[in-house]
């Protein structure tokens, strides 16, 4: 990895999966803090979102990859599932996530690659995933993945920041992301680094309508997105 003016770069999509798990590791003791205080608690609203997108079914499945701490697993349970999985490659991120979740004995926490899911073909009848999107080394393959483990008619749907087009509002939000978000990461979190690198991910992410259009090649149907937040966030949704 090199830094050059507060740029972070990879030199391989091992460096960036090795980077990026040791970061989520570091900054779990303080990463849902960090949320609330970034998007000034609108990420909650957003994962409600996410959760009505997904229809469960009452007695239902749903598959939480990327989950973090396990907030979008969490708010799934008011939908009465029977199993809810929450999967995640930061193992500093499941513990919390069981300790935050443990009155909810539906829920699972386990560790997992979500380019590489441990789960048979159609077993879920959801699949959710927050702000994972643009840290994976494979955005095709890991939507694949997604709909490989949905049964058909089930649902598959994706919450991220999205890069913005309006120059004026970019520079609102650059100057937000790129100078506040790093300083509060520095105090809040003890590591500038990490939250020097989240919102650089944005600004090299694919917009909304190109992740639709990947959502569509893997072969998934009536896709729809829907932009949050003044256009700084997407809520992408498709059906198996």
């Amino acid at each position: 990895m090199t830094t050059k003016a507060n740029l972070v770069k990879f030199n391989s999509a091992e460096e960036k999966a090795h980077f990026v798990r040791n970061m989520f590791d570091r900054i779990s003791p303080k990463y849902d803090l960090m949320n609330r205080i970034m998007t000034f608690g609108q990420d909650v609203r957003w994962r409600r979102l996410a959760i009505d997108l997904a229809a469960l079914p009452e007695n239902g499945a749903l598959l939480d990859i990327a989950c973090g701490t396990g907030d979008l697993a969490i708010e799934a349970m008011r939908c009465k599932p029977t199993l809810v999985v929450a999967a995640d490659f930061s193992l500093n991120m499941i513990r919390l996530g069981r300790q935050k979740a443990n009155p909810h004995k539906a829920i699972r926490f386990i560790a997992a690659d979500g380019l590489q899911m441990p789960f048979r073909d159609d077993v879920f009848d959801a699949v959710v995933t927050g702000f994972s999107m643009r840290n994976v080394v494979d955005v095709d393959r890991f939507i694949r993945e997604m709909a490989r483990v949905v049964r058909p008619g089930g649902k598959v749907v994706i919450l991220e920041i999205t890069p913005l087009k309006s120059s004026l509002m970019k520079r609102g939000f650059h100057l937000y992301f790129q100078k506040i978000v790093p300083f509060l990461g520095g105090i809040i979190a003890g590591d500038r680094e990490a939250y020097t690198y989240l919102p650089q991910s944005v600004e090299v992410f694919i917009p909304a309508d190109e992740l639709k259009q990947r959502m569509e090649a893997a072969r998934l149907r009536n896709v729809q997105y829907k932009k949050l937040n003044l256009g700084t966030v997407a809520l992408h949704w498709g059906e198996v």
